[in-house]
């Protein structure tokens, strides 16, 4: 059978109200059909504004395998372009990110306009008395059908119609909000670099993780009692490593406690989780910090935003936000069992630096390839990839909190996944 040949009825019926068919993670056909009918038709994470800071700044990026370039216009606006050569096709951009006047196919010469036009063609008398038609945008390196940005957040989609960007996200900008208003600036910009894990996984295992309560007690107990009993050393530890062993050991929490952390649920497939309240710093610099922010706000409006822990936001299906701790999470599917996650960190102009190294510690200690947490994490992906490859059992379980308020140790947050993935995949 190939993509081509399964029906939006079988389709729909891969998908219960408390369970789903394990081919969702399994069957490379709709893993094709995913691509065509979820990832290139939502609006779909491809950067954020300060990584192309100036006129020709560009930073490269991926929608259902489609290699695209994100780029800054002479004209100051951004573009998102296919990153290939109207000619031959050849990928015209290597770098990861950089600067240009012009983009060069590396190929032939052609040269384009960072709007994705053709600008000029090496011996060019070799088309004289032929119908090339210069003016023709599939010449050139044609741009995505929508790009829509939200206070700096930069998505595209490669479908013509659909929902405005606005819409989409609906309550999710709040997450967004909340960031930029933390900001005395009113800026945020991705800082540092960028941890990048090829995880041997389908794309909806990682989500189903994010908002997942029950299993960090359960997944990273081996690190928990050795995080609690270096906390303990004498001499004190430094205020790194101190903060450090907390994180970790916060996965210790009890089922009750993670119980109580609620889960919001919201159209197109977007969920987010809340956090437990951080204690509150008391440092003369975080306190001058705060005093800007009351001058810009109000002491009212602060005291809402430092106290609004939002852990994880998902903008469905492309990519998750840590508002609270400032990490950006893209997530990049490259095959049935094999998925691409992106993390970038995002630094609050204007805020004290300590505020940002903190965040830097943050996510060296969570979210490092080699860090104590995530190894753990991206080892029982492979084993529920692993368990789903190997038939047995055809149905995934997903009625957990069925009955129950949305909580981290409810399962509703999967379903509300699925019922955005089933309207993607059976819509005409």
């Amino acid at each position: 059978m190939t993509a081509a040949e399964i029906s939006d009825t079988e389709i729909a019926g891969l998908v219960a109200p408390d369970r789903v068919h394990r081919r969702v993670y399994t069957d490379p056909d709709l893993f094709e059909l995913e691509l065509e009918r979820i990832f290139a038709r939502a609006w779909c994470y491809v950067g954020h504004e300060s990584q192309i800071p100036e006129q020709g700044s560009f930073l490269r990026a991926t929608i259902a395998r489609r290699p695209l370039v994100v780029v800054r216009r002479e004209d100051g606006e951004i573009a998102v372009l296919h990153n290939r050569c109207g000619h031959r096709g050849a990928l015209v951009v290597a770098d990861r990110n950089g600067r240009v006047n012009r983009f060069r196919c590396p190929y032939h010469a052609w040269t384009f306009r960072t709007d994705g036009s053709l600008q000029s063609i090496p011996c060019r008398e070799g088309y004289d008395g032929t119908d090339l038609p210069t003016s023709d945008p599939a010449l050139g390196m044609p741009s995505a059908a929508r790009v829509g940005v939200y206070r700096g957040f930069v998505f595209a989609s490669l479908a013509a119609d659909g929902p405005p960007l606005d819409e989409f996200l609906g309550p999710t900008k709040g997450a967004i909000d909340n960031m930029l208003d933390r900001a005395p600036g009113g800026r945020l910009e991705v800082a540092g670099g960028c941890f990048r894990v090829r995880q041997s996984s389908n794309w909806k295992i990682y989500l189903e993780n994010m908002h997942d309560g029950l299993h960090p007690m359960i997944v990273h107990q081996p690190s928990i009692d050795p995080a609690r009993d270096g906390a303990k050393q004498d001499p004190p530890l430094s205020d790194d490593s101190a903060f450090a062993l907390s994180v970790i050991a916060a996965n210790g929490q009890t089922y009750e406690s993670m119980g109580a952390l609620p889960v919001r649920l919201f159209p197109y497939g977007h969920t987010e989780m809340a956090a437990f309240r951080a204690n509150p710093a008391t440092s003369p610099e975080f306190q001058q910090y705060r005093s800007n922010l009351v001058a810009l706000h109000g002491a009212d409006h602060v005291e809402r935003l430092l106290s609004d822990n939002r852990l994880s936001t998902m903008f469905y299906p492309s990519a998750s936000v840590q508002a609270m701790s400032l990490q950006m999470r893209v997530i990049i599917p490259e095959a049935v069992d094999r998925t691409l996650i992106e993390i970038w960190t995002l630094r609050l102009v204007g805020a004290p630096e300590s505020l940002y190294h903190r965040t830097i510690v943050l996510a060296n200690t969570v979210h490092s390839p080699s860090s104590l947490v995530k190894h753990d994490d991206f080892a029982i992906y492979a084993r529920v990839q692993a368990g789903v490859d190997g038939g047995g059992i055809e149905w995934i379980d997903t009625r957990r909190g069925r009955n129950d308020a949305s909580t981290s140790l409810s399962e509703a947050y999967i379903r509300n996944q699925f019922e955005a993935w089933r309207a993607y995949m059976t819509r005409p």
